[in-house]
C-alpha cells in the first residue's frame, strides 16, 4: 500500500537511527559538589541525567521536562533548580505560550501562590520570546498561508523553532513550514523504492537548501526545489530572516524518512557568509 509522507515533519515510519537514544551529559554535580559530596555528584550526573534523562526512547526530553517542572512547582520549589529545568524545557521545545498554559493548569492543582512564583521565573526564561513573537506576527503579514502551530513533535530534529500548518490533505498533501532565523532541520533522506522525494516552493522570507556534497542554494519566494528520493539534504532559514516554504511529498512506494545528524553551527555559518 502506498503511503505519502508530509514533508519530513510528518514522519510515521521511523528507522532505528531515528529512535536511537540521545545521551545527556551533565557535570553540574561534580562541578558544585564533587569534593564535598562526590557520591551525590556521581548519582546526579551519571544516574539521574546520564541514565534516567537519557532514556528518551521511552519518554521524549520534552515530556520529561514537562513532568519535572510540574513536580517542582507542585512542591513549591521555585529556586535555581526550577530555573534550570524551565530553561531545559525551553530547549526541549516547550514554547512561551505553552509554558503559560502549563503553569496556569498546575495552579488549579498545586496552588495559586506556587504558580505566581513559577511565572516570575518563567517570564525571565522566555523573556526574549516576546520580541520573537512580535517578529513572528510581522512575518505572518508577509504571506497568505498561516504559520501554524509550533512543530514540537519533531523539535528534536531541528535547530531552533519551526512551525507547521497543513494546507491540504487531499490528492497531494501540502504543508507550510515556517522557520525562525537560523532554524534548520537536520540532514535527512527521503527513501523510496520507486518515485518518492519532495518538492519545496519558497513562500516568504529567505532560506537555504543544501544537498550533501554540493553548494547551498538560496530559496526566495517562488523558488522551486526538487529533491529526489535517496538524496541527503537539509533546508531552513537564513541567519537574518524568517523563512517559509510549501512542502509537497511526491507519491512513491515503500517511502520512509531517515533523520541524520544536525547541521553544525560552523557549517551553517559558512553557508550564510555567501
Amino acid at each position: 500500500m502506498k503511503r505519502i509522507l508530509l514533508c519530513a515533519l510528518l514522519l510515521t515510519a521511523l528507522t532505528p537511527n531515528v529512535m536511537a537514544q540521545q545521551k545527556i551529559v551533565q557535570t553540574a554535580g561534580r562541578t558544585q559538589l564533587g569534593e564535598f559530596a562526590p557520591e551525590f555528584a556521581r548519582l546526579n550526573d551519571d544516574i539521574l541525567f546520564g541514565e534516567v534523562w537519557s532514556r528518551n526512547d521511552l519518554l521524549s526530553l520534552r515530556d520529561r521536562s514537562l513532568v519535572t517542572i510540574t513536580s517542582l512547582i507542585s512542591q513549591g520549589i521555585t529556586d535555581s533548580s526550577l530555573t534550570y529545568h524551565l530553561q531545559e524545557a525551553k530547549n526541549n521545545g516547550i514554547t512561551r505560550t505553552e509554558i503559560a498554559e502549563i503553569i496556569t493548569h498546575i495552579a488549579f492543582y498545586a496552588g495559586w501562590p506556587k504558580a505566581w512564583a513559577a511565572f516570575r521565573l518563567a517570564k525571565e526564561v522566555w523573556k526574549e520570546d516576546s520580541s520573537l513573537q512580535d517578529a513572528k506576527t510581522r512575518f505572518q503579514q508577509e504571506m497568505i498561508f498561516p504559520i501554524g502551530e509550533p512543530n514540537t513533535a519533531y523539535a528534536r530534529y531541528f535547530v531552533g523553532n519551526s512551525y507547521l500548518a497543513r494546507i491540504s490533505g487531499e490528492q497531494v498533501p501540502i504543508a507550510n513550514v515556517t522557520f525562525e532565523p537560523r532554524c534548520r532541520n537536520n540532514w535527512h533522506i527521503h527513501h523510496a523504492t520507486k518515485g518518492g522525494g519532495q518538492m519545496l516552493i519558497g513562500v516568504a522570507g529567505r532560506g537555504w537548501y543544501q544537498q550533501w556534497g554540493k553548494p547551498a542554494q538560496e530559496i526566495l519566494p517562488g523558488t522551486v526545489i526538487h529533491i529526489p528520493a535517496g538524496v541527503k539534504h537539509w533546508h531552513g532559514a537564513a541567519a537574518d530572516s524568517w523563512f517559509a516554504h510549501l512542502a509537497f511529498e511526491i507519491e512513491g512506494e515503500n517511502v520512509s524518512n531517515e533523520w541524520l545528524e544536525p547541521v553544525s553551527d560552523a557549517d551553517y555559518d559558512k553557508v550564510n557568509e555567501k
